[in-house]
Parts: structure tokens; C-alpha cells; sequence
């Protein structure tokens, strides 16, 4: 479900309406995320690592409204609900967007990822089914610990979902962390709705 952002009375309408018209109106920040209990939760719970950071990177998601907003048909609207569609390599190296819904409960949605992940691997090319706007575009790169990153964007294809990206888990005097790039559409979000984001993902991998 989803419904209309009143803009005339929204406090970054001018903000919305200059960014828009920009031909590449997203911004991208690049930093790293402490995964350390994270990753030993994830084992306790025998739930692959990955599906574990997905699942807390939605809860983070859809806590913060403004990684709700979409621009459809020039307007701005707020999804109740955010999946994720997640690239997933097949044996052959080449890789399909997935659909992951979002669920509450952690061993739920590792049930709905392993399914997902498990049809992707057995079909062949790009795009395998129809996708909503209530997404975010996730990418996991476990062969790279970067330190900044950027996307291929087709700029007259009108999309305005947050892009998120790890890399590779580094470790250091016991402690493991990740590179973590977030871009987003500047007509829906600022530093400071990413910085909200990051902060939550940060305290969501340390419970």
C-alpha cells in the first residue's frame, strides 16, 4: 500500500523540485559498518550472513520514511512497505535480480530469500519477473573491500530507488567490518535521512 505526498505542504518541496530536474539527481556516501556480532548472531541463528545484513538493512529501511518515498508520474509517494531486489550470482558468473519481501520475522524471511535465491540460480538472464517501486536495489560485492562505488543509470529511466551495496568483511584485531555505499535520489533525501539510516543499520548489527 502507498499513498500521495501532499508536496504543497511538504517542508522539501523546493528541495524535491530542484533536484529532480537535475539529470543525475542521486548522491552516494561510502563508509563501514561494524558486522562483528553481527556475524556471530548470524551464525547462532543459522541463517546465512547475507540474508542476516539484508534482513537488518530493510528494518533500517523501512524505519526511515524518507527510504519510503517514490517519484511516480512526478509525484512523491510513501510506501507502507520496502522489499528489497538483490542481485544473485548463478553457478555460469552471471547473475539475476531477485525479489526479496520484506518480513518481520528472521527465520520468515530467510525462508522467503532462500526460495528466491534458489529460483534465480535456476533461470537464465537479467530480469525474471515484474518489480514494484517499493524497493531498494541491493548488491552484495564479497570480493572487494572498497572504498567508494558508483552505478550504472540509464538517466532517462525514472528511478528513484535507494541503491545500498556491501563489500567484502575485513578484519582487524578481532573486529570484522564492511564497506557499505548508500545512494539515494536528493530529491526524496539528505545527508542527514542516510546518516539516520546508517546510524540505525549500525545499532540494528550490534544487537
Amino acid at each position: 500500500m502507498k499513498h500521495k505526498l501532499e508536496l504543497e505542504t511538504w517542508n522539501r518541496k523546493e528541495h524535491f523540485l530542484f533536484f529532480k530536474q537535475m539529470e543525475e539527481p542521486f548522491f552516494g556516501i561510502t563508509t563501514r559498518v561494524d558486522c562483528s556480532k553481527a556475524y556471530t548472531n548470524a551464525k547462532k541463528l543459522g541463517v546465512s550472513f547475507f540474508t542476516y545484513y539484508l534482513h537488518k538493512t530493510l528494518i533500517g529501511v523501512n524505519a526511515v520514511e524518507n527510504f519510503r518515498y517514490r517519484i511516480i508520474d512526478n509525484e512523491v509517494y510513501v510506501f507502507d512497505r520496502i522489499d528489497a531486489s538483490a542481485t544473485i550470482l548463478r553457478e555460469d558468473k552471471t547473475f539475476g535480480f531477485s525479489l526479496m519481501e520484506y518480513a518481520e520475522d528472521i527465520n520468515e524471511f530467510a525462508e522467503i530469500t532462500r526460495k528466491e535465491i534458489e529460483r534465480i540460480q535456476n533461470t537464465t538472464g537479467l530480469i525474471t519477473r515484474d518489480f514494484e517501486n517499493n524497493l531498494i536495489h541491493f548488491s552484495a560485492v564479497p570480493w572487494i573491500d572498497f572504498t567508494s562505488y558508483s552505478h550504472a543509470r540509464s538517466y532517462t529511466w525514472p528511478d528513484s530507488c535507494p541503491k545500498i551495496s556491501f563489500g567484502k568483511m575485513a578484519e582487524e584485531n578481532g573486529k570484522k567490518t564492511m564497506a557499505i555505499a548508500v545512494h539515494v535520489h536528493h530529491g526524496l533525501a539528505d545527508g542527514y535521512h542516510v546518516g539516520q539510516f546508517l546510524t540505525l543499520l549500525q545499532e540494528l548489527l550490534n544487537e
